[in-house]
């Protein structure tokens, strides 16, 4: 019998440590949770693929148009909160709000977005927001 004990605890020693890598994957830690910038540029690509969505946009600036770089949750959690592959196309002008990068390099975590014309990219608040940690629901 006491056996058998070791054998549970050694499984749940197992299944805990290969926890690990998911729990990594999932970090913020690259993005600034304190700070949000607001981007007003271009859709270059909207990325609805796995494991993350992404928003490449292109922002102007005295020295021509930056890319920036904008993560947002998985494909799936954006469908449910009413996003689709189309939702954004290139071309495509919108001013997103984003956590930065702590580094200070062109990129971000997507909070929220509007489009040129003031009307938000509606998502259903019940999912927090686009899936991504930190972010908010967009204004009404």
């Amino acid at each position: 019998m006491p056996a058998f004990r070791v054998s549970r605890v050694h499984l749940a020693a197992t299944l805990s440590l290969l926890a690990w890598p998911v729990l990594a994957h999932h970090s913020s830690s690259m993005f600034d949770m304190q700070s949000e910038i607001t981007l007003t540029g271009t859709i270059r690509e909207f990325q609805f693929t796995n494991p993350h969505c992404w928003i490449q946009l292109l922002v102007p600036g005295e020295q021509g148009a930056t890319e920036w770089s904008i993560e947002m949750g998985s494909p799936s959690l954006l469908f449910r909160g009413g996003w689709r592959p189309a939702t954004l196309k290139a071309g495509d002008r919108i001013i997103i709000t984003a956590r930065p990068m702590r580094d200070g390099s062109n990129g971000g975590l997507y909070v929220s977005a509007t489009r040129d014309d003031g009307k938000p990219i509606e998502v259903n608040a019940s999912t927090t927001d686009a899936g991504a940690p930190g972010s908010r629901p967009p204004p009404r």
